[in-house]
């Protein structure tokens, strides 16, 4: 594993080595490309269904690319007929939503079986071009990784991938009373491993996973972390985001962002808070949790289960229920909140960590996958094993009533948040795109050279 690390080290420093000139006086190794998104959209809200941080990530990423002067276009699927077919979004770049299946939408394990239509239109939008009209494929999410295979094969282009998450770490995490994923996932992405030119990573760990688990090689995984969009979130009064949300002034936030299903566990925000009134009362006076998201997933079908539990709990009168929030509103959570909490079982990355403690807001996370990167853990927040409901109580009432120590994490967060900007970022998948490139040249010209010995002999 040592040599691995090292390895996964030199991928991650190759990928974020600056390139020379473009339209702001730097080339650029890509003209146009074609980024797919089948599942979920950049233009949808984050934090309810299917939509969260890959959306941030897939919108934000096209959007800075677009400013330097790449031309992308992001396929996904069509889940309402009140949608163009082409959208062009506020940053310029295109969203073609593509019809693949029934006008609305889908639970992810139906999804598979639209693959086809969803293929044969990207492949017909490339037909309807010019030869040679993207450069490469950058497909996000497994299914996704599915067609942007074909893509690679039919238009003869690199594939680059972006996992996000992996069935195979999931299911090794599970939340209680969450479902397994299948095995034509687990197959899936292996597939999807084995066609690409180029693999990124979120993280160290996330590499590691793609190389221990699906025998991903160290070569082909370079590591960029995802950016935050430090103009937006940054530090600001609490007591003035408070009013502005309509939240009691005088009460400690504890917040949750994120879609509300098993597997971000936003019900052990309520089972920890029930725990610390428990122990000490005072607290009932002082605390207020806040939930802002909507259902996805398995809770889908239950969207109230985390109002039946605070009842349960008698902390129904302590907790607070908002629907997704985006821009300038989110910020305003995170700047009223005392403590952001993150308890998720699995995460590729957490860009809800990383925005949070952009506004200066310390975070509680659980100490798994991507969390260990976005939050340093006793500097800019606290990690912790397992998920035991005391554990969170006792940390997150030690931040409430300690302030010396909540403001050393707040004033670090901020600092440790500024090395995530999105500039630094897209500076890595261009790394990235331009190493994927090269290769695939390399291995075209030995194809030929190859295809031109055989008629050499055969003449």
């Amino acid at each position: 594993m040592v040599d691995v690390d090292a390895r996964i080290a030199n991928r991650t420093l190759s990928a974020v080595t600056p390139l020379t000139r473009s339209r702001r006086g730097r080339s650029l190794p890509v003209r146009r490309v074609a980024m797919l998104s089948l599942h979920t959209s950049p233009l949808e809200q984050p934090g309810t269904g299917d939509a969260g941080g890959m959306n941030v990530y897939v919108g934000e990423l096209a959007k800075r690319l677009t400013a330097l002067g790449v031309e992308v276009e992001v396929f996904t699927r069509a889940t309402s007929g009140d949608r163009a077919a082409i959208e062009r979004s506020d940053a310029g770049f295109l969203v073609r939503n593509v019809v693949a299946g029934p006008l609305e939408p889908l639970p992810k394990a139906e999804l598979p079986a639209q693959l086809c239509a969803f293929t044969a239109a990207v492949l017909r939008a490339e037909a309807a071009r010019e030869p040679g009209w993207y450069d490469l494929v950058h497909s996000h999410y497994w299914l996704s990784g599915q067609v942007g295979w074909l893509a690679k094969e039919r238009w003869g282009v690199p594939l680059v991938h972006s996992m996000h998450t992996m069935a195979k770490v999931k299911n090794a995490a599970l939340a209680e009373g969450d479902s397994p994923e299948p095995s034509a996932r687990v197959i899936g992405e292996a597939q999807v491993v084995e066609a690409a030119d180029r693999l990124v990573a979120n993280t160290d760990a996330e590499a590691r996973d793609l190389i221990d688990l699906y025998d991903a090689p160290s070569d082909d995984v370079a590591v960029v972390p995802p950016g935050v969009d430090l103009a937006r979130y940054r530090p600001g009064a609490a007591a003035d985001a408070k009013r502005r949300l309509g939240l009691p002034v005088e009460r400690d936030v504890l917040l949750f962002v994120g879609r509300i299903q098993p597997l971000k566990a936003p019900d052990l925000l309520i089972r920890a808070l029930a725990a610390a009134v428990e122990r000490e009362p005072t607290m009932r006076d002082r605390l207020l949790a806040v939930v802002v998201g909507g259902p996805s997933g398995s809770a889908a079908t239950s969207p109230d289960y985390l109002r039946d539990l605070a009842r349960r709990l008698d902390v129904q009168d302590l907790v607070r229920f908002e629907p997704p929030a985006t821009g300038d509103r989110l910020a305003d959570f995170y700047r009223a909140a005392t403590v952001t909490v993150v308890p998720s079982y699995s995460e590729s990355f957490g860009l809800v960590a990383l925005e949070s403690q952009a506004c200066g807001t310390p975070v509680v996370a659980a100490r798994v996958g991507g969390l260990t990167t976005a939050v340093a853990d006793g500097v800019s927040g606290v990690l912790i094993d397992g998920h035991r409901p005391h554990d969170y109580a006792d940390v997150l009432t030690k931040l409430v009533v300690d302030d010396a120590l909540r403001e050393s994490l707040s004033t670090a967060a901020v600092e440790h948040a500024a090395r995530f900007d999105w500039d630094r970022t897209v500076e890595g998948v261009l790394g990235v795109y331009a190493d994927a490139i090269a290769v695939a040249g390399e291995r075209q010209a030995a194809e030929l050279s190859s295809a031109a010995a055989l008629v050499g002999r055969s003449g």
